[in-house]
Protein backbone atom coordinates (compact mmCIF):
# COMPACT_ATOMS: atom_id res chain seq x y z
CA UNK A 1 0.00 0.00 0.00
CA UNK A 2 1.50 3.37 -1.04
CA UNK A 3 1.52 6.44 1.19
CA UNK A 4 -1.44 8.16 -0.53
CA UNK A 5 -3.58 5.04 -0.32
CA UNK A 6 -2.65 4.58 3.33
CA UNK A 7 -3.60 8.17 4.20
CA UNK A 8 -6.91 7.83 2.36
CA UNK A 9 -7.64 4.58 4.18
CA UNK A 10 -6.92 6.18 7.54
CA UNK A 11 -9.22 9.12 6.74
CA UNK A 12 -12.04 6.78 5.71
CA UNK A 13 -11.48 4.66 8.79
CA UNK A 14 -11.65 7.79 10.96
CA UNK A 15 -14.93 8.84 9.34
CA UNK A 16 -16.34 5.35 9.80
CA UNK A 17 -15.41 5.38 13.48
CA UNK A 18 -16.85 8.87 13.98
CA UNK A 19 -20.21 7.82 12.56
CA UNK A 20 -20.49 4.25 13.76
CA UNK A 21 -18.73 4.75 17.08
CA UNK A 22 -21.58 6.96 18.27
CA UNK A 23 -25.12 6.17 19.32
CA UNK A 24 -27.44 7.91 16.80
CA UNK A 25 -30.03 8.67 19.49
CA UNK A 26 -27.33 10.37 21.57
CA UNK A 27 -26.27 12.39 18.52
CA UNK A 28 -29.89 13.55 18.10
CA UNK A 29 -30.11 14.38 21.81
CA UNK A 30 -26.92 16.49 21.52
CA UNK A 31 -28.56 18.43 18.68
CA UNK A 32 -31.59 19.08 20.88
CA UNK A 33 -29.33 20.19 23.73
CA UNK A 34 -27.50 22.61 21.43
CA UNK A 35 -30.77 24.07 20.15
CA UNK A 36 -32.11 24.60 23.69
CA UNK A 37 -28.80 25.48 25.39
CA UNK A 38 -29.70 29.08 26.38
CA UNK A 39 -31.64 29.48 29.64
CA UNK A 40 -33.99 31.66 27.63
CA UNK A 41 -34.11 33.81 24.50
CA UNK A 42 -36.03 36.83 23.26
CA UNK A 43 -36.00 37.85 19.59
CA UNK A 44 -37.79 39.55 16.73
CA UNK A 45 -38.80 37.17 13.96
CA UNK A 46 -39.24 38.25 10.35
CA UNK A 47 -41.21 35.77 8.28
CA UNK A 48 -41.41 35.96 4.48
CA UNK A 49 -43.96 33.77 2.68
CA UNK A 50 -43.38 33.31 -1.07
CA UNK A 51 -45.83 31.64 -3.48
CA UNK A 52 -45.08 29.80 -6.73
CA UNK A 53 -45.42 33.06 -8.71
CA UNK A 54 -42.61 34.60 -6.68
CA UNK A 55 -44.96 36.95 -4.81
CA UNK A 56 -43.94 37.54 -1.20
CA UNK A 57 -45.60 38.77 1.99
CA UNK A 58 -43.64 39.70 5.10
CA UNK A 59 -44.74 39.39 8.71
CA UNK A 60 -43.07 40.12 12.04
CA UNK A 61 -43.46 38.46 15.40
CA UNK A 62 -41.93 38.44 18.84
CA UNK A 63 -40.46 35.22 20.18
CA UNK A 64 -39.89 34.27 23.80
CA UNK A 65 -38.49 30.87 24.67
CA UNK A 66 -37.27 29.22 27.85
CA UNK A 67 -35.35 25.97 27.49
CA UNK A 68 -37.00 23.42 25.23
CA UNK A 69 -40.40 23.32 26.91
CA UNK A 70 -41.70 26.88 26.83
CA UNK A 71 -42.24 29.02 23.73
CA UNK A 72 -44.46 32.05 23.08
CA UNK A 73 -44.81 33.34 19.53
CA UNK A 74 -46.88 36.48 18.86
CA UNK A 75 -47.41 38.34 15.58
CA UNK A 76 -46.87 42.10 15.67
CA UNK A 77 -47.13 42.94 11.92
CA UNK A 78 -49.07 43.33 9.65
CA UNK A 79 -52.11 44.76 11.37
CA UNK A 80 -54.45 41.92 10.32
CA UNK A 81 -52.11 39.38 11.96
CA UNK A 82 -51.12 41.38 15.04
CA UNK A 83 -52.02 39.66 18.29
CA UNK A 84 -52.30 36.12 16.90
CA UNK A 85 -50.18 34.02 19.24
CA UNK A 86 -49.20 30.45 20.03
CA UNK A 87 -47.97 29.05 23.31
CA UNK A 88 -46.03 25.78 23.60
CA UNK A 89 -45.77 24.16 27.03
CA UNK A 90 -44.08 21.01 28.35
CA UNK A 91 -45.59 17.61 27.50
CA UNK A 92 -46.52 18.74 23.99
CA UNK A 93 -49.32 21.11 25.01
CA UNK A 94 -50.04 23.94 22.58
CA UNK A 95 -52.49 26.84 22.64
CA UNK A 96 -53.59 29.28 19.94
CA UNK A 97 -54.91 32.77 20.65
CA UNK A 98 -56.95 34.62 18.01
CA UNK A 99 -57.89 38.21 18.96
CA UNK A 100 -61.16 37.88 17.04
CA UNK A 101 -62.30 35.09 19.39
CA UNK A 102 -60.84 36.64 22.55
CA UNK A 103 -59.87 33.32 24.10
CA UNK A 104 -57.18 30.67 23.87
CA UNK A 105 -57.90 27.44 21.97
CA UNK A 106 -56.06 24.21 22.67
CA UNK A 107 -54.37 22.76 19.60
CA UNK A 108 -55.15 19.04 19.32
CA UNK A 109 -52.81 16.34 18.06
CA UNK A 110 -54.76 16.20 14.81
CA UNK A 111 -54.55 19.94 14.14
CA UNK A 112 -50.79 20.07 14.83
CA UNK A 113 -50.24 18.84 11.27
CA UNK A 114 -52.08 21.87 9.87
CA UNK A 115 -50.26 24.91 8.48
CA UNK A 116 -49.08 27.44 11.04
CA UNK A 117 -51.08 30.60 10.21
CA UNK A 118 -50.79 30.19 6.44
CA UNK A 119 -47.06 29.37 6.34
CA UNK A 120 -45.18 26.26 5.20
CA UNK A 121 -44.48 25.29 8.81
CA UNK A 122 -47.00 23.16 10.66
CA UNK A 123 -47.91 23.65 14.31
CA UNK A 124 -45.90 20.49 14.94
CA UNK A 125 -42.85 22.08 13.28
CA UNK A 126 -43.19 25.16 15.48
CA UNK A 127 -43.80 23.31 18.74
CA UNK A 128 -40.18 23.24 19.91
CA UNK A 129 -40.59 19.73 21.36
CA UNK A 130 -37.17 17.99 21.29
CA UNK A 131 -36.71 15.68 18.30
CA UNK A 132 -35.19 12.99 20.51
CA UNK A 133 -38.47 12.86 22.45
CA UNK A 134 -40.49 12.37 19.27
CA UNK A 135 -38.22 10.33 16.99
CA UNK A 136 -35.94 7.30 16.99
CA UNK A 137 -32.68 7.95 15.14
CA UNK A 138 -30.56 5.67 12.97
CA UNK A 139 -27.54 6.49 10.85
CA UNK A 140 -28.01 6.55 7.09
CA UNK A 141 -25.68 4.29 5.10
CA UNK A 142 -24.43 7.20 3.00
CA UNK A 143 -22.38 9.87 4.81
CA UNK A 144 -20.11 12.73 3.77
CA UNK A 145 -17.10 14.49 5.23
CA UNK A 146 -18.96 17.54 6.60
CA UNK A 147 -22.29 16.11 7.76
CA UNK A 148 -23.82 13.27 9.72
CA UNK A 149 -27.00 11.86 8.19
CA UNK A 150 -29.72 10.49 10.44
CA UNK A 151 -32.98 8.81 9.56
CA UNK A 152 -35.67 9.74 12.08
CA UNK A 153 -38.68 7.48 12.64
CA UNK A 154 -41.62 8.81 14.69
CA UNK A 155 -42.27 7.20 18.05
CA UNK A 156 -45.98 8.06 17.78
CA UNK A 157 -48.43 7.77 14.91
CA UNK A 158 -49.81 11.19 15.83
CA UNK A 159 -47.64 13.00 13.26
CA UNK A 160 -47.90 13.96 9.61
CA UNK A 161 -44.44 12.56 8.86
CA UNK A 162 -43.45 8.95 8.26
CA UNK A 163 -39.78 9.89 8.57
CA UNK A 164 -37.32 12.78 8.50
CA UNK A 165 -33.90 12.63 6.86
CA UNK A 166 -31.69 14.92 8.97
CA UNK A 167 -28.27 16.33 8.03
CA UNK A 168 -26.14 17.60 10.92
CA UNK A 169 -22.95 19.64 10.89
CA UNK A 170 -20.37 17.04 11.88
CA UNK A 171 -18.16 19.43 13.86
CA UNK A 172 -20.73 21.33 15.92
CA UNK A 173 -23.88 19.19 15.75
CA UNK A 174 -26.47 21.70 14.53
CA UNK A 175 -28.94 20.82 11.73
CA UNK A 176 -28.17 21.94 8.18
CA UNK A 177 -31.17 20.40 6.40
CA UNK A 178 -34.22 18.26 7.08
CA UNK A 179 -36.19 16.35 4.44
CA UNK A 180 -39.77 15.46 5.44
CA UNK A 181 -41.73 12.47 4.10
CA UNK A 182 -45.50 11.98 4.41
CA UNK A 183 -47.31 8.82 5.51
CA UNK A 184 -47.19 7.50 1.93
CA UNK A 185 -43.41 7.89 1.81
CA UNK A 186 -43.47 10.92 -0.53
CA UNK A 187 -40.85 13.66 -0.11
CA UNK A 188 -43.05 16.68 0.64
CA UNK A 189 -41.04 19.39 2.41
CA UNK A 190 -37.50 20.45 3.19
CA UNK A 191 -36.02 22.84 5.73
CA UNK A 192 -32.66 24.55 5.17
CA UNK A 193 -30.89 25.99 8.22
CA UNK A 194 -28.29 28.75 8.52
CA UNK A 195 -26.74 28.60 11.99
CA UNK A 196 -24.53 31.26 13.55
CA UNK A 197 -22.94 31.78 16.95
CA UNK A 198 -23.52 34.65 19.35
CA UNK A 199 -21.61 34.60 22.60
CA UNK A 200 -21.50 30.97 23.66
CA UNK A 201 -24.66 29.89 21.83
CA UNK A 202 -25.40 28.56 18.36
CA UNK A 203 -28.81 29.50 16.96
CA UNK A 204 -30.68 29.29 13.64
CA UNK A 205 -30.27 32.75 12.15
CA UNK A 206 -32.45 31.69 9.19
CA UNK A 207 -34.66 28.73 8.38
CA UNK A 208 -36.31 28.26 4.98
CA UNK A 209 -39.15 25.72 4.78
CA UNK A 210 -40.13 24.72 1.24
CA UNK A 211 -43.34 22.86 0.42
CA UNK A 212 -42.41 20.82 -2.66
CA UNK A 213 -46.04 20.03 -3.47
CA UNK A 214 -47.09 23.68 -3.72
CA UNK A 215 -43.79 25.24 -4.87
CA UNK A 216 -44.23 27.53 -1.89
CA UNK A 217 -41.74 28.60 0.79
CA UNK A 218 -41.50 30.41 4.12
CA UNK A 219 -38.27 32.01 5.34
CA UNK A 220 -37.83 32.81 9.02
CA UNK A 221 -35.07 35.23 10.01
CA UNK A 222 -34.15 35.81 13.66
CA UNK A 223 -33.20 39.40 14.54
CA UNK A 224 -32.24 41.30 17.70
CA UNK A 225 -31.78 38.09 19.65
CA UNK A 226 -30.93 38.23 23.35
CA UNK A 227 -30.06 35.30 25.56
CA UNK A 228 -30.55 34.60 29.28
CA UNK A 229 -32.82 37.58 29.95
CA UNK A 230 -34.43 36.25 33.12
CA UNK A 231 -37.71 34.83 31.82
CA UNK A 232 -39.69 32.52 34.10
CA UNK A 233 -42.72 30.22 33.90
CA UNK A 234 -45.03 33.16 34.63
CA UNK A 235 -44.09 34.54 31.19
CA UNK A 236 -45.58 31.44 29.56
CA UNK A 237 -49.16 31.19 30.76
CA UNK A 238 -52.42 31.11 28.83
CA UNK A 239 -53.23 34.60 30.14
CA UNK A 240 -50.15 36.15 28.51
CA UNK A 241 -51.28 34.94 25.11
CA UNK A 242 -53.38 38.11 25.03
CA UNK A 243 -51.64 41.18 23.69
CA UNK A 244 -50.40 43.64 26.35
CA UNK A 245 -53.17 46.13 25.57
CA UNK A 246 -55.83 43.45 26.14
CA UNK A 247 -54.15 42.03 29.24
CA UNK A 248 -53.86 45.38 31.07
Amino acid sequence: MNKITLVASLILAGLFFQVHGQNPQEVLKKMDDLMSAPIDRVATVQMTVTNKRGESKTREAELKQMGAGYRLYRYTKPENKAGIATLSLPDGKMWLYMPAFGKAIKITLLSKSQAFTGTDFSYEDMSGIPYSDRYTANFENSQNEKELLLNLSPKSKQTEYSRILLALNKQYGYPTQMAFYDQNGAYIKKADYNYTKQGGYWYAKEVVMTDLRKDHSTAIEIMNIRFDTGLSEKDFTIDVLKTPSESD
